[in-house]
């Protein structure tokens, strides 16, 4: 009797001491998602794209994202994509991709894939007519002498991740396109007010952050980043943050 009686007082102290364990142990934490970079210029070249990888790099490790930066389109295959959670178009410039990186692209984005442009992303791929609807438009035109001057930001989607944190009325320095060739399946997050600055030339539709779906994909842009200064202010780093959220479909 004795015997079973310690028998039954180990038992409970293990069964307890494995509840406790379970108890105390928090929650297994997600995989990372991982997010390439992508910086290739066969234009004008962007001072802030360093600071920009610099500050989506620190973003990634407050928020569980891995980001990888590249150079290379070679990169761009339907195997390496297949790593990624989405792919950041880091003011590019020119024809970065051949045709077969192109289809490789394309395929990644029908199948799921999340794309974010940020600023001369839309100075990219002109002859690539299914990238101009990806990204929802392209560079027309900037003012210039100053090309960087201030201006008033409107907030059109005022619940969008990307923009919930935002004024209605959000006055930054940025360099601000004039687009062409605008995608009228995508939902405009924030406009450019034009009263508010001298050189634009779209008028009172002239979106500077937009985003929509294409297929199985999500593609955002937000036209700002020019300056360095932009990739350091906070309202414009929750900004990136909300898109690439979006885009990773959390």
């Amino acid at each position: 009797m004795q015997f079973i009686k310690s028998i039954f007082i180990i038992f409970f102290s293990v069964s307890m001491f494995s509840f406790s364990q379970e108890e105390a142990d928090p929650a297994p934490k997600k995989r990372p998602d991982f997010v390439l970079v992508f910086t290739k210029t066969e234009g004008y070249r962007h001072e802030s794209i360093a600071t920009g990888v610099k500050a989506l790099r620190e973003l990634g490790r407050q928020n569980n994202f891995i980001v990888i930066r590249t150079e290379s389109a070679e990169d761009f295959t339907e195997r390496n994509l297949k790593n990624y959670q989405l792919v950041v178009f880091l003011s590019t410039t020119g024809n970065v991709l051949d045709s077969e990186e192109q289809n490789a692209f394309e395929n990644y984005i029908k199948s799921g894939g999340g794309y974010l442009g940020i600023h001369a992303a839309a100075d990219t791929e002109y002859d690539w007519l299914w990238y101009g609807k990806l990204v929802g438009g392209y560079f027309d035109s900037h003012p210039n002498n100053p090309n960087v001057r201030k201006a008033t930001v409107q907030r059109i989607d005022k619940q969008h991740i990307s923009t919930i944190h935002l004024p209605d009325s959000w006055v930054r320095n940025d360099e601000w396109y004039n687009y062409k060739n605008l995608n009228s399946d995508m939902t405009v997050a924030l406009n450019l007010d034009e009263t508010s600055y001298e050189g634009g030339t779209n008028g009172q539709n002239h979106p500077i952050a937009w985003y929509h779906e294409v297929e199985q994909g999500r593609s955002y842009y937000t036209g700002g980043g020019h300056t360095n200064e932009s990739f350091a202010n906070p309202d414009f780093r929750q900004h990136l943050l909300g898109a690439i959220t979006w885009c990773l479909k959390r």
